[in-house]
């Protein structure tokens, strides 16, 4: 065993990986802040969600996802609750996606999956909006469904790009 089998052994990630775990957990919280109108709410079209579709490429990214929305979600108008809420749902989906997709072998393919699965799973906004506002949990469920599915649409046309000229796997 060499020197950087030992250190992998001893530690979970590189430094690279950290990085790299750090930096979209960073992304994700700066895009959603700047585009905070868009990005909370009773209708929600969250760019940063593209990051769900990083852990298509490597399961690291699973944490550095829900760091992010935990992080974001301290800007929330809902406060802590979203806080705790949409980092341990975001997290819960995430792992629930990959489930579902470790089986489909073309990445578009995960992607459509992916899509449709964060936007479904929505039910989870729209229960916290439900008791938080007395709103409607049907109505609720349907604009933030569909808002996460444009979000997920246009961030997976984008992240299937980058990944064509970038190895995102490592």
């Amino acid at each position: 065993m060499n020197n950087h089998e030992k250190t992998r052994s001893v530690s979970r990630w590189t430094t690279t990986e950290t990085a790299k775990m750090a930096l979209v957990t960073s992304l994700y919280v700066v895009i959603t802040v700047f585009l905070a109108v868009i990005s909370f709410g009773a209708v929600q079209i969250r760019l940063s969600e593209m990051f769900n579709y990083l852990t298509l490429y490597n399961k690291r990214y699973i944490w550095a996802v829900t760091l992010g929305v935990a992080i974001a979600n301290l800007a929330s108008p809902n406060g802590l609750i979203d806080v705790v809420v949409g980092s341990i749902c975001t997290f819960f989906v995430l792992l629930f996606n990959q489930w579902c997709t470790k089986r489909i072998k073309h990445m578009k393919n995960k992607m459509i999956v992916t899509a449709l699965v964060f936007a479904v799973l929505m039910f989870t906004v729209a229960g916290q909006l439900t008791i938080l506002y007395q709103a409607p949990f049907f109505y609720n469920w349907l604009v933030i469904g569909l808002g996460e599915l444009v979000s997920m649409t246009v961030g997976g046309f984008i992240i299937y790009f980058v990944g064509k000229r970038t190895d995102l796997t490592k």
